[in-house]
């Protein structure tokens, strides 16, 4: 096998298209769809792990397998190839005695990257790892540009983000965060539907955005002739159906916040949001916590994880402070200065002062009304909220409340949210009459909550920016060569 260097330039680009051309002149297509694997690199290791060399000879193992190249070590006529698919690698071994001339006219035309496809037999190695002698042999997919230099463990940052696909090859870490990722969604879904929730799905463009104090992105529709926003946040949606009788409905959503971007900032994130008719914030709190506890126990099998070097348990119950008491005990902020803080005040005191030095799980309740335009008034103090946040290393995690279901009090807080916003704050909501008719049908006493999917993924990953976690952020665009795949003249 001819082996080209590590590196995108135009004179490596022309070899692999002459090889590709090479294989249709040999009658092979090098973008072929007619192979069929038996296994995956992960079966042929849990299945034939245990068995020695000589029982694998006397078995004669036949598999079939397809997967990237990704590691050539040739020597004469014969190569250990590394063959890497969803689940793993397996090693192949080819020698030019055992393929017919038809296939080792192929293994020719292979370099690092290129997908192929092989039937074999299992072997062991005198160094005792588990191999397919290969048999028939082709390139079902012939990489035009190689993997970058020094691929394994692919380092760069902007490369990594940029070109997720090539991270996914390079870094089997990142595969392996992803594939967690999934399963924490799938232990989301499975928590609530044991509690008799119902999965709904809501629209994610709004004529008025609402659900959150942020500033929305805009898009137009062309056949309706209006601007439309993206989803900020599914609440308002959800209330609805509240109304219309779903008396326990869930939604893992994806939300639009044209925000700016950092380490725990992404423009376009995802949270699952629910609510509960005849329940309070208090009993969110308890949902948040079992929710948080379920998935650590499905996903990791324990509520004590390790992030960037801190223990953190998530074992319930989680530790409570009204933020009032927290921005005094915690923040040091004497008592009389605190009887003189504004709502708005008291909230920044507490972002400065307090959140920082939360590491462990705990649930900040009782925010002031002027920061909590839809949750209700507490009945002992008018003056907060029947809310939380969860604040986990330092990070807001989750945000519940007892719903504000009084429709001329929630009238008068979107008038207020909107007279803000003619004013100069982009962060403020719009007035929706459309959701205040909904509430005037009658909501029932209803306690909702979200939870920060990105961010929860991120901690029980060890993942240090929410970037590492999202496939695909948005990253700020750069010039691209617009160049066909077509051999140069």
């Amino acid at each position: 096998m001819a082996e080209t260097k590590a590196g995108p330039t135009d004179e490596y680009y022309a070899q692999r298209l002459q090889k590709a051309e090479r294989l249709r002149k040999l009658g092979r297509n090098p973008y072929a769809n007619d192979f069929r694997p038996t296994h995956t690199a992960a079966q042929i290791h849990a299945m034939w792990s245990d068995r020695t060399g000589a029982a694998l000879e006397a078995e004669s193992v036949a598999v079939a397998i397809a997967g990237r190249v990704v590691a050539v070590r040739a020597f004469g006529k014969a190569a250990f190839l590394k063959c890497q698919d969803r689940t793993g690698s397996i090693q192949l071994y080819i020698q030019r005695d055992v393929l017919s001339v038809a296939d080792y006219e192929i293994y020719e035309c292979l370099d690092l990257g290129d997908i192929v496809s092989v039937k074999g037999v299992l072997f062991r190695t005198k160094t005792n790892e588990l191999t397919i002698r290969a048999g028939p042999f082709a390139i079902v997919t012939k990489a035009l540009r190689p993997l970058p230099e020094k691929w394994h463990g692919l380092a760069d940052v902007e490369t990594r983000y940029r070109q997720r696909y090539l991270d996914l090859i390079a870094n089997p870490g990142v595969r392996e965060a992803f594939q967690t990722r999934a399963r924490i969604l799938e232990a989301i879904r499975a928590y609530f539907h044991e509690q008799d929730y119902l999965e709904v799905e809501t629209p994610m463009m709004h004529p008025i955005p609402g659900g959150a104090a942020a500033r929305p992105f805009v898009t137009h529709h062309n056949a309706l002739d209006c601007d439309l926003y993206l989803r900020v946040a599914p609440e308002l949606y959800l209330k609805r159906l509240v109304v219309g009788g779903m008396e326990r409905v869930f939604e893992i959503n994806r939300n639009f916040r044209n925000e700016g971007i950092s380490t725990q900032h992404n423009p376009e994130f995802t949270m699952v949001e629910w609510y509960e008719s005849y329940a309070t914030f208090e009993e969110q709190m308890r949902h948040t916590e079992a929710v948080i506890a379920y998935v650590c126990k499905s996903v990791l099998g324990t509520t004590t994880v390790e992030y960037q070097g801190t223990v953190l348990n998530f074992t319930p119950p989680f530790a409570r402070y009204r933020m009032i008491d927290a921005v005094g005990r915690i923040g040091n902020v004497p008592e009389a200065e605190l009887c003189k803080t504004s709502g708005i005040a008291l909230v920044e005191l507490f972002e400065r002062l307090v959140q920082p030095k939360l590491i462990q799980p705990t649930f900040i309740t009782h925010y002031p009304v002027e920061v909590s335009p839809l949750a209700r008034r507490n009945a002992d103090d008018p003056s907060v909220t029947d809310r939380f946040e969860l604040i986990v290393y330092g990070r807001e995690i989750g945000n519940a409340f007892s719903e504000l279901n009084d429709p001329v009090d929630q009238a008068e807080r979107l008038r207020q949210q909107a007279e803000a916003k003619t004013k100069g704050d982009e962060e403020a909501m719009f007035y929706d009459a459309d959701f205040v008719t909904a509430l005037e049908h009658g909501m029932p006493p209803t306690a909702g909550a979200s939870l920060g999917i990105d961010r929860l993924v991120m901690l029980l990953t060890n993942a240090p920016s929410i970037r590492d976690v999202i496939l695909f952020p948005l990253l700020r665009p750069e010039q691209v060569e617009c160049r066909p795949a077509t051999p140069t003249p």
